[in-house]
C-alpha cells in the first residue's frame, strides 16, 4: 500500500453530476469524471484492510484494495488485468452498480465516507479501453458449441467466459439488438448504448456469434449444440390490476424506457404509438430504481410534473439500525433523477384509475395506509387509514417490480442463469451468476 495513511488526509471526492439545468437537456451520461490526479488520490484511501469487506460484499468477488493500490502507484494495465479477473465488464457496473462494496467499506463505518470503489473501477476500464489495452484475444478450440438465449448482463457474461473456455458460442436475442435490459430497461444518461456495442464488437472479434432478432421457445431449443444457457430475464412486470387499468395512459415502466431508447437509436414511432410525457402530469407507481429512471425520463420529455408515490413507509434517513454495518442500508435514496425535480410520497395505496370520456387516464385515487407491526413476526401488516385524495395524472407509469419467472424442470445440458435463475436482481449480480453458469456448463462438458 503507498500511502497507508491517506484516508487520514484525503477526503472522499466523487466525481459529481452534471448541473441540472444543463442535463435535463439531453440524455447524455449525467455522471462526471474526475482527472487523473484525482483519481489517484481518491485510491490513495483505499486502506488495504486485513479482512476487506468490499471484497466479501461484491457479489463478483473484485478485489478493491489491489487494483486502488495498482491505481495510486499509475500502473493502470495492472489494475485493469486485476478488475478483468473477477468482472467481465467493468465498464457497466462503474456506471449503474449500486456498490455494495462502499457500503461495506470500513471508511464507511468509522467516518461515513467510504473509498470511491465504483467510480475508481469505471476509470480503469476507460483508461483501458482508452490506451488500447482491451485488445480482441483467440483462445484455442475444443471442439464444442454452446447456444446461449438472452443477451442481458448474465447472457453476455456466460457468453464471455465460455468463449475464453474455447467453446464456440452463439447468442440469441430476441429484441434488434444486444444488451437485454442494460440496453432497453436503462436510460441512456446513466448508460449510453456506445458502451455496450464497443463490448460486443470485442466480443464477436474473439469469436462469439449474435443473432438478434431471433426469438427461441425455451422449451423447443435448436438443435446443434452441445449445452444451452438460458438468460431470459424477468420479463414479466407486476401489475396494478385496480379499476380502470384498461386507460389510455396507463403504461408499464419498460414501455416508456424501451421505446425511449429506441427512439434515441433512430427509430421512428407514429404519434399514437409514442408514449411521452410531454406536456403532462405524470405519476409513477413504485419507489426503486426503475421508477426514478422513469422521473428523469420523463423530465427530458417535458413532463409538466412528476410525483412518485410509493406503498411502504419512507426509509430511514443516513442509518437504519435494522440493516447495520456491513449489510446494504436499506435508508432513503436520492438518485440524480430525483434531484432533477419530483415529488416523493410514501404509505400510498393505488385504489382505481379515473379516467374522462375518451378513455384517457386524468388521475389517480390513492389511500393513505399505516404499516403495524406482525404480532406473528415478519412483514408489518398494512392498514388502510381511510384518508383518500386523488393524484392528477395524464401518464401513469407501472414501476413495481418483476414477476419471479417459474421455474421448469429441464432436460440435461439445459443451464439457467440471471434474473431467470433468481428473479430481479442487480446487473453486478446477473454478471456473476452468467459466470457461475460458465462454470457449471464447462464441468458438464468436460465429463462427456
Amino acid at each position: 500500500m503507498g500511502n497507508p495513511k491517506a484516508f487520514l488526509s484525503v477526503p472522499r471526492q466523487e466525481a459529481g453530476y452534471r448541473p441540472v439545468h444543463e442535463r435535463i437537456a439531453d440524455f447524455g451520461e449525467v455522471e462526471q469524471t474526475l482527472n487523473t490526479g484525482e483519481r489517484k488520490l481518491q485510491a490513495s484511501r483505499c486502506m488495504d484492510c486485513g479482512v476487506p469487506f468490499c471484497h466479501w460484499a461484491c457479489p463478483l468477488g473484485n478485489r478493491p484494495p489491489e487494483f486502488q493500490d495498482a491505481i495510486y502507484k499509475g500502473r493502470w494495465r495492472e489494475a485493469y488485468e486485476i478488475l478483468t479477473a473477477t468482472n467481465d465488464f467493468p465498464e457497466f457496473t462503474g456506471r449503474i452498480c449500486p456498490a455494495l462494496c462502499e457500503k461495506s467499506c470500513v471508511l464507511k463505518l468509522s467516518i461515513d465516507s467510504p473509498v470511491t470503489i465504483r467510480e475508481d473501477e469505471c476509470a480503469v476500464i476507460e483508461s483501458a479501453f482508452r490506451e488500447g489495452y482491451v485488445e480482441p484475444r483467440q483462445y484455442p478450440r475444443v471442439g464444442k458449441s454452446v447456444a446461449v438465449v438472452g443477451s442481458g448482463p448474465a447472457g453476455l457474461a456466460a457468453a464471455n467466459q465460455l468463449n475464453h473456455m474455447g467453446y464456440d458460442v452463439t447468442v440469441f436475442e430476441k429484441d434488434e439488438y444486444i444488451g437485454g435490459l442494460l440496453r432497453f430497461g436503462i436510460p441512456n444518461f446513466k448508460l449510453q448504448k456506445t458502451v455496450i456495442d464497443r463490448r460486443v464488437r470485442v466480443m464477436q472479434a474473439e469469436g462469439v456469434t449474435f443473432k438478434v432478432s431471433t426469438k427461441i421457445d425455451p422449451d423447443h431449443l435448436p438443435e446443434g449444440f452441445d449445452a444451452y444457457c438460458l438468460c431470459t430475464g424477468t420479463p414479466q412486470a407486476r401489475d396494478l390490476n385496480i379499476p380502470g387499468r384498461d386507460l389510455k395512459g396507463v403504461h408499464f415502466a419498460l414501455e416508456l424506457l424501451a421505446q425511449q431508447n429506441r427512439v434515441l437509436s433512430g427509430q421512428a414511432f407514429t404519434a399514437g404509438d409514442r408514449i411521452t410525457a410531454h406536456g403532462k402530469n405524470v405519476l409513477v407507481i413504485g419507489g426503486g430504481d426503475t421508477g426514478s429512471d422513469c422521473i428523469g425520463t420523463s423530465n427530458r420529455q417535458g413532463a409538466v410534473s412528476v410525483t412518485q408515490i410509493e406503498i411502504m413507509p419512507k426509509p430511514p434517513v443516513g442509518h437504519n439500525p435494522s440493516t447495520p454495518w456491513p449489510q446494504w442500508p436499506v435508508v432513503l435514496k436520492t438518485s440524480s433523477s430525483h434531484e432533477e425535480g419530483c415529488t416523493r410520497r410514501w404509505s400510498l395505496s393505488s385504489l382505481r384509475f379515473i379516467g374522462n370520456k375518451e378513455g384517457h387516464v386524468t388521475g389517480v385515487e390513492v389511500e393513505e395506509v399505516e404499516w403495524l407491526p406482525n404480532p406473528d413476526g415478519g412483514r408489518p401488516t398494512m392498514k388502510p387509514t381511510g384518508k383518500k385524495e386523488v393524484i392528477k395524472a395524464e401518464l401513469v407509469l407501472l414501476a413495481m417490480g418483476f414477476l419471479r419467472p417459474e421455474q421448469k424442470e429441464r432436460p440435461e445440458g439445459v443451464f439457467v442463469a440471471g434474473d431467470a435463475a433468481t428473479g430481479a436482481s442487480l446487473v453486478v449480480r446477473c454478471i456473476a451468476g452468467g459466470r457461475k453458469v460458465a462454470r457449471e456448463i464447462d464441468a458438464y462438458l468436460s465429463k462427456k
